[in-house]
């Protein structure tokens, strides 16, 4: 299950960097076709390197007449290992009992983040984390 649209918005807000991999799922950030879940793979959707920045391709005619489009125009949506690896040592715990509970350790306070879906979970605690790191 996919992170809400709106953790995924406060996420990239918060810092969190996308580095796009085959399987990443984004959306495109513009309202006409914010409804639309993409996932990268290595033939039709597809990440491209330049030295001006990260521009996602859609090969062929995968999508209406979409040809490209800048990583700044596309919204992460993280999947659930990747919030939990970008937790890093801060992650303590996931348990669920009528919804899902992270426990994390961020500026040496334990802290318990709930949802009804895992992804959630993690992605509240990594917010927190992320917003912690805010000077």
């Amino acid at each position: 299950m996919m992170i809400s649209t709106e953790l995924a918005r406060a996420l990239r807000d918060s810092g969190l960097v996308w580095r796009p991999r085959a399987g990443d799922a984004f959306r495109i950030d513009l309202v006409e076709v914010d409804g639309d879940l993409f996932v990268l793979s290595d033939m039709t959707v597809e990440a491209h390197e330049f030295s001006t920045g990260t521009v996602i391709g859609f090969n062929g005619t995968t999508e209406w007449a979409l040809d490209s489009v800048s990583i700044d125009e596309a919204l992460w949506h993280p999947h659930e290992h990747q919030l939990r690896e970008a937790l890093g040592p801060a992650f303590v715990s996931l348990t669920a009992d009528e919804g899902y509970r992270v426990e994390a350790v961020i500026d040496g306070v334990t802290g318990t983040f709930t949802a009804d879906v895992a992804a959630d979970a993690y992605a509240r605690a990594l917010l927190h984390l992320l917003d912690s790191l805010v000077v």
